[in-house]
């Protein structure tokens, strides 16, 4: 391939034009007479109005969208290869499997787009000659792929390739990123507060000057990584966090069982367990455990499988149970004070009061809790307190929320909330 390069043209496009081929893109999907897919690769559409638009799989190669309003969109498994969208409005947008190599997304707003598996690769676009040679084919200043100050606020970028990627004051904060991908990314500057990392693969990534404030990085490839200067502060990865479970006094599958006793035989056996602050994350047998009245205040256990666990009465407060599986489990009347539950699935949980007594009614409380990006989805929150909790983007889709307290709670684009 030669070194030489050779200018590109965009096509101006009109909002009518526009609207006419996303009317045929529309009927193609369906597969109805009339329906063409969208082909605007290599076209101006820049300040138009896509908003809400279903584009998924066109091909808008090398086009330009900088400043165009695209806030819902749909472009799965669009093409947008060198394409510009520099300053576009992609709030909420839709880009899974998106192929995004060696676009520029600088200065975008992508707070709550979903681009699962998008692929943001650093791509140069080239075109065959009748000699043969291929030649670079120059459409934009900024061709490679540019996240430089882009927002990525809450964005789900699960699976999705970024590395090589130029990111620099990019504002990541509470991103979903697992399994991203980050090889020898740009991230200096980068404000990735909050972010879920777990298993990223960061490997000679530049973080210099980069705040991870309280981010999640279990399970990350860190090798080589550049990190002069970054925020580190609470950030948790695979070193123990909090006391090891080496300074319990017995191993902890006997007191686990101990307590199991404890419980069947209402306190006439066995003994309580208390593990306020360890990190339980080594611990096994928890999937399903009976741990009522459980003592884990300011414990660890992020990550952690606790799934149909029997957690009733027990006291979590400022526990951290980031990115915890805790579907199915009963927590009726359970202490989760100002602990931390971002990312955390409580599909089916029951958050419900405990009965203790003929008229003794304990509620859950999640008091300052922080569940931004739990699933609460068909969760029994009934007569519970979530009172200053942050629920920013929780999902409560089919959740009981009778008699619930929301007081001061931060309900920011939850989804499928219903105040009863």
């Amino acid at each position: 391939m030669t070194a030489a390069t050779i200018s590109a043209i965009r096509r101006r496009v009109a909002q009518r034009e526009l609207d006419e081929v996303i009317a045929r893109h529309t009927l193609y999907m369906a597969g109805r007479n009339g329906g063409r897919r969208a082909l605007l690769d290599h076209t101006d559409l820049s300040g138009l109005d896509l908003a809400g638009r279903d584009l998924s799989g066109a091909d808008l190669t090398a086009c330009s969208l900088e400043y165009a309003r695209c806030a819902g969109v749909i472009f799965v498994g669009a093409t947008l290869f060198g394409a510009s969208l520099a300053h576009a409005d992609l709030r909420g947008a839709r880009l899974t499997r998106a192929d995004l190599r060696g676009a520029s997304l600088r200065a975008a707003d992508l707070t709550g787009a979903d681009l699962f598996d998008a692929d943001l690769r650093d791509g140069m676009i080239a075109q065959r000659m009748r000699d043969g040679d291929l030649k670079h084919m120059i459409v934009d200043e900024a061709a490679a792929a540019d996240l430089l100050g882009a927002r990525m606020v809450n964005a789900n970028l699960t699976q999705a390739k970024l590395s090589g990627s130029i990111a620099r004051h990019t504002d990541f904060s509470d991103a979903v990123m697992r399994q991203c991908k980050l090889v020898g990314a740009d991230l200096r500057n980068s404000i990735l507060n909050g972010a879920n990392l777990e298993g990223a693969d960061l490997v000679g990534a530049d973080l210099r000057g980069a705040s991870l404030r309280n981010a999640i990085l279990t399970g990350a490839g860190m090798a080589l990584v550049e990190a002069a200067g970054a925020d580190m502060t609470g950030v948790l990865t695979d070193t123990i966090a909090g006391r090891p479970l080496s300074e319990l006094p017995e191993d902890v599958e006997l007191l686990l069982r101990k307590h199991a006793l404890f419980v069947a035989t209402d306190g006439a056996r066995g003994q309580p367990l208390d593990v306020s602050g360890y990190d339980l994350r080594a611990a096994r047998g928890l999937v399903g455990a009976p741990l009522t009245a459980l003592k884990a205040k300011g414990a660890v256990l992020a990550g952690m499988a606790l799934d149909r666990a029997q957690l009733q009465g027990a006291n979590f407060e400022e526990a951290d149970l980031r990115g915890t599986v805790l579907a199915g489990a009963d927590l009726r009347g359970i202490n989760l004070k100002k602990a931390r539950l971002n990312f955390a699935d409580l599909r089916g949980a029951n958050l419900g009061p405990l009965l203790i007594g003929a008229d003794r009614l304990f509620p859950a409380r999640l008091d300052e809790a922080e569940l931004r990006h739990a699933n609460l989805s068909n969760t029994s929150l009934h007569q519970a307190s979530l009172c200053r909790a942050d629920l920013s983007c929780a999902k409560f889709l089919g959740a009981d929320t009778k008699g619930a307290d929301f007081t001061g709670a931060i309900l920011t684009e939850t989804v499928g909330l219903r105040r009863e």
